[in-house]
């Protein structure tokens, strides 16, 4: 099967969000892993995500043009970094409370089943991309800034924990990726593998920088070769 076109269903790292240091605001990178996958395989990426999206608003934005999942011959899916998130001015303001993420991991996990299963039920095929890792430090340092940085490492109890609630997420995306029976491309695995992984990373932590986006972009086109999803010229194996 030679792929013709695919779209994209999630967040701000599915819209090539990446932080500009030097302009000190987030923008759009140019040379996104949706952009660069569509440049280098000849197929036509459409890109739904949007900057902040959880999973309920990604559902919605995907109601809203499942008429046009029949043009796509795969529908790539990537979320879970801001429904993990927290309020973390409320956890500096109150950090003995019981604070809740955007979207609770049950809710996350149940969602998404329903977005995969529409994707399925309209003409297209989902493809699950798992989540880039954190780093629980820099993303500490950034979250914490203005804000009583004692009082929120107080109610995480340890830095890291914000790399295993992270993790917990990336692991309902793989869990349901196997009961599914869809594709998943392991692009957190490929940041893992990579010795000092924050030089692909912007100053949060979060968010992957240019070099970061290559990478994605590269595992992506390397899945699709090696599994015969795509039999187009200009793709690397």
């Amino acid at each position: 099967m030679i792929i013709k076109s695919i779209c994209g269903f999630g967040d701000s790292i599915m819209r090539g969000v990446v932080f500009d240091s030097i302009r000190g605001k987030y923008t759009f990178l140019k040379n996104s892993f949706a952009n660069l996958l569509g440049i280098s395989s000849g197929i036509k990426v459409v890109n739904y995500a949007k900057f902040g999206c959880t999973i309920r608003t990604g559902r919605e934005i995907l109601e809203k043009n499942v008429a046009k999942l029949p043009e796509y011959n795969y529908t790539v899916l990537e979320f879970g970094g801001n429904d993990c998130d927290f309020d973390w001015a409320a956890v500096s303001e109150n950090p003995d409370g019981n604070h809740q993420p955007k979207t609770p991991v049950d809710e996350f996990e149940k969602i998404y089943s329903e977005v995969i299963d529409t994707v399925k039920e309209n003409g297209s095929k989902p493809v699950l991309l798992s989540l880039p890792p954190l780093n629980a430090g820099r993303y500490f340092s950034w979250i914490t800034k203005g804000l009583n940085a004692e009082n929120i490492l107080h109610w995480l109890g340890d830095v890291e924990m914000i790399y295993r609630w992270h993790e917990m997420y990336n692991l309902v995306v793989v869990r349901l990726a196997s009961i599914k029976k869809i594709p998943l491309i392991d692009i957190r695995k490929a940041f893992l593998e990579t010795r000092n992984y924050l030089n692909l990373y912007c100053e949060d932590g979060i968010h992957p920088n240019e070099k970061g986006h290559a990478l994605i972009s590269e595992v992506i086109k390397k899945y699709i070769s090696s599994s015969q999803l795509l039999s187009s010229p200009g793709v690397a194996g």
